[in-house]
């Protein structure tokens, strides 16, 4: 494995927790609702081209929660504010659901915060004819069957998810759920906004989604599509919401194509 260091980055006072390792370029990695789930094969793998920036979000993990950020658009603004503390203006991107919710209002925000971005599993625009799950009525357990569409595929899956958790994992995930909500329950998962502010977005854009996705429809990876001029979508056949996860291998060949 690349050797990774964990680091502490004060933004205005609010202490963020971030993975990094790697060599390269600087490539930042934003993860979803549920957290960051340490330094995975499919991080590592990009970790061997670039300078792989892994933080935890606000309110997240070891991460402070400042009591002013309330909104993924807060998030966004508060991440600008990162990338200008670390002098990474116009780093490479990729955000796994919430996070490329994220990732996309940073786009629409600021053209230059990044020179290319892909987008997992997106949340961020309403879909109009499925619907994203419900996250916050439904108990963990049932949130990650959702998540794959065969477990047994996912080469990490025992060690991330099949295994008893210590009651400070258990706090720490109860604490990351708690601020998730707090992020996105209203309106859900979306922001009416996004779709129309998409538009002035114009650096390579890729999404990618597992095909039975059963979180975020496909459909939603088509509306980015739309929204993002000369993006692309690459669906993975046989995967669910974390092709990262599910599908690594060719998850990190879809990356680093898409990266180079």
């Amino acid at each position: 494995m690349v050797a990774f260091t964990e680091e502490i980055v004060d933004v205005g006072g609010t202490k963020v927790h971030t993975l990094k390792g790697g060599s390269g370029e600087p490539l930042l990695l934003l993860h979803g609702a549920g957290g960051n789930n340490g330094w995975l094969k499919s991080i590592d793998a990009l970790a061997e081209k670039y300078t792989v920036y892994y933080p935890s979000h606000p309110g997240y993990g070891k991460s402070d929660r400042p009591d002013w950020l309330e909104t993924i658009p807060d998030m966004a603004c508060f991440y600008n504010w990162y990338l200008e503390t670390l002098g990474l203006e116009g780093i490479r991107t990729i955000g796994f659901s919430m996070g490329g919710w994220i990732a996309s209002e940073i786009a629409a925000m600021c053209n230059h915060s990044f020179s290319k971005m892909m987008l997992v599993g997106a949340v961020g625009i309403k879909p109009n004819e499925g619907e994203i799950a419900d996250l916050f009525i439904i108990s963990p357990a049932q949130v990650l069957d959702l998540m794959f569409h065969d477990p047994a595929q996912a080469p990490e899956y025992q060690a991330v998810y099949g295994r008893e958790f210590t009651p400070e994992e258990m706090m720490t995930a109860e604490g990351n759920r708690e601020m998730a909500v707090r992020l996105c329950w209203k309106p859900y998962m979306h922001d009416p906004r996004l779709s129309s502010l998409l538009q002035r977005v114009n650096m390579p854009t890729r999404m990618v989604w597992g095909r039975n996705d059963q979180i975020v429809p496909v459909e939603c990876g088509e509306l980015y599509k739309k929204a993002i001029r000369g993006s692309d979508l690459v669906v993975i056949d046989n995967c669910g919401h974390s092709p990262q996860v599910e599908k690594p291998d060719e998850f990190i060949k879809t990356a680093l194509d898409f990266l180079a």
